[in-house]
């Protein structure tokens, strides 16, 4: 028994400092929208192949009969075309839309994703289909990026303030395990370790899976190098 304890205290421990050591050492993509190596793309740089529109939220969702939501997203689809589009290597969203979804669900995962907004701007990441990894101007909100800004009983708040100054592009990686997230913008660990709560019924734990949705408030937005690696459920 003694035994098992210290390798749980020594798996513990690997963990941690694979984590911590990830902040200095960040993947780097091989050019734009190329992956680093263990990752794929979810973004071809060229057009919306991979993404869908967004369809109400999964509790809505898995309510529909498999016709309602075809028919559903296939209108979600053609509003989406009309917002967002391809520029120089970059998803463009003009902020008139809803949010841009991945076609695939994802559970556990280390997601890696640029992203430029405008002064005032307010946008964020959603994760399993859930609110948010947040993406914001910290001039306007005092707060930088990176927060799980729905959480009520856990923290929202990122540590720091780590993002580049407006109009310059930022770097997220979003490692979720479980309930649990990290979250490093430009290489500075602002979460650590932060249970994702479910927004959708808080009563519940997060959704083992779901979709990753780019999401903004009202005026253009940028994201390229949109990278994941799927993690199994013992990492």
């Amino acid at each position: 028994m003694q035994a098992a304890k210290v390798m749980g205290v020594v798996a513990v421990l690997v963990v941690a400092c694979g984590l911590a050591m990830a902040a200095d050492d960040l993947p780097q993509a091989k050019g734009l929208n190329v992956p680093p190596d263990g990752y794929v793309a979810l973004f071809n740089g060229k057009d919306l192949t991979g993404w869908k529109g967004l369809v109400g939220n999964p509790l809505t969702r898995a309510k529909m009969k498999p016709e309602q939501l075809a028919a559903a997203q296939k209108k979600a689809d053609d509003e989406m075309r009309a917002h967002w589009r391809v520029e120089d290597g970059a998803l463009v969203f003009d902020g008139k839309g809803k949010s841009l979804c991945t076609a695939k669900d994802y559970g556990d995962f280390d997601l890696l994703v640029d992203w430029k907004i405008l002064p005032k701007g307010d946008s964020g990441i959603y994760i399993r289909g859930t609110p948010q990894v947040q993406i914001w101007d910290p001039g306007q909100h005092k707060i930088g990026s990176g927060g799980l800004y729905n959480n009520q009983k856990n923290p929202s708040k990122p540590t720091k303030i780590a993002d580049k100054p407006i109009g310059e592009w930022n770097s997220f990686r979003i490692r979720m395990i479980g309930e649990k997230v990290w979250v490093w913008l430009n290489g500075e660990l602002v979460v650590d370790n932060v249970t994702l709560e479910n927004y959708w019924d808080r009563k519940q734990p997060i959704f083992p899976t779901g979709q990753i949705e780019l999401q903004n408030h009202g005026n253009t937005l940028w994201f390229r190098n949109v990278f994941i690696k799927e993690l199994s459920q013992d990492k």
